[in-house]
Parts: C-alpha cells; sequence; structure tokens
C-alpha cells in the first residue's frame, strides 16, 4: 500500500515495544461487519452460511490516554500456520496480519506468545446467550449490550466495557483488561462509547 496510514489523535508517540498500560480486547459483530462493509468485506469472514457472531478483532495495548501502535518497523513475518490457527475466533487472514503489525508489536511478545495471550483474553469473556443464538434482528439501547455483558461476566463493571455502534448498527464490544488479563476500569474508553438511543443487532447467519 503506497503511502502512510493517518495517526489518529488518540494514537500516542511512545511505540517502545512492551511499554503499555493495560489491554483492550475488541470483539467485532460479524453481522454487522459483513452488511457495512458491502463490496469491501471479507470474503472468509462473510461467507455464505458462515455462523460468526462475535469475533476477536485485536487486543490492543493501551495507556491510560491513548495508545502506542507500529512498535516495530519491519515486524517478524507470521508463519502461516500461526495464522490458520487463529481463524477459528479471527476468521481473516488480513485482519490477523494486521492486527500484528500495528497492535501485536507493542505487546513485546513474539507472535505466538502474543496471539497465545489474544486467544487466553478472549477465553475470560463469556458472550451472552441473546448473542450466541441470535438466529433474528433486533433493537437494543446500548446500555443494554453493555448490561448483558455485566450479567454475565463476574468482576466485569461498566466502567471496564465500551459499546461502539456505527450509525444505527452494533459495531463492537471493548473489554479492559489488566496485563494479568483480569478485568480492570479504563475510562478513556469507556467515555468513547455509543450513546445511541436505540441499535440494530443484525442476526448471525444459520449455518
Amino acid at each position: 500500500m503506497a503511502g502512510t496510514a493517518p495517526v489518529r489523535a488518540d494514537q500516542t508517540s511512545d511505540n517502545t515495544p512492551g511499554a503499555f498500560d493495560f489491554y483492550v480486547l475488541s470483539l467485532s459483530w460479524s453481522p454487522s461487519y459483513c452488511r457495512d462493509k458491502g463490496g469491501e468485506r471479507d470474503a472468509e469472514q462473510c461467507r455464505s452460511g458462515r455462523p460468526y457472531g462475535f469475533i476477536v478483532h485485536g487486543l490492543w495495548p493501551q495507556f491510560e490516554q491513548g495508545y502506542p501502535a507500529n512498535c516495530i518497523a519491519s515486524p517478524p513475518r507470521i508463519d502461516d500456520k500461526l495464522i490458520r490457527g487463529m481463524l477459528d475466533i479471527t476468521p481473516s487472514f488480513g485482519l490477523v496480519i494486521h492486527e500484528w503489525r500495528k497492535h501485536g508489536t507493542c505487546s513485546g511478545q513474539e507472535p505466538a506468545a502474543y496471539f497465545d495471550t489474544v486467544r487466553r483474553a478472549f477465553a475470560k469473556v463469556s458472550i451472552p446467550a441473546e448473542f450466541r443464538d441470535s438466529d433474528r434482528p433486533r433493537q437494543m439501547a446500548a446500555v443494554e449490550v453493555e448490561n448483558a455483558f455485566v450479567r454475565e461476566n463476574p468482576g466485569l463493571a461498566r466502567d471496564m466495557i465500551a459499546v461502539d455502534c456505527r450509525g444505527n448498527l452494533l459495531r463492537e464490544v471493548r473489554v479492559c483488561l489488566d496485563r494479568d488479563l483480569a478485568f480492570r476500569a479504563c475510562d478513556e474508553v469507556d467515555r468513547k462509547a455509543c450513546r445511541s438511543g436505540r441499535i440494530e443487532v443484525p442476526p448471525v447467519r444459520g449455518p
């Protein structure tokens, strides 16, 4: 890709690998992504009949304010076997590679160790039943989505999670974890949560 990606306002200049305060586990609602991206969507993730609900968008090292990114100028290549091993929770070759380059390089870990941390972080979060068995579209308030996760996960409080929306669609749920992968508060992430009154939760495609 030509050129340099724009730097977001909340991205910091401290890109020392391993120097961060906590993680954000970003869980993408796959049906919204597949609808929203249209012709640009990932074919593997959005293939007809693949019943993906919440998938791991990424595990992002964060500071209390802002976040590091692209912490190694020329990151080591990820082995294809390692990528394939992540496709059950991040069903996109391109996304796995992108997340390693942008966020994994900031973890201070080698690729295999980082993706093991991603998998362990995902295992910490129990997905509420209404999202595991979603076979019809529904309308929910963003706070209802948040509350469902709080009820399902002991120790998770509302200042430790943020719901992200795009327009009227549920986009992501972001859960904050300390470096030992315990739930923790994250004021800056929480302040950026979706404030929409009602959002649409498209259904998971059937088998």
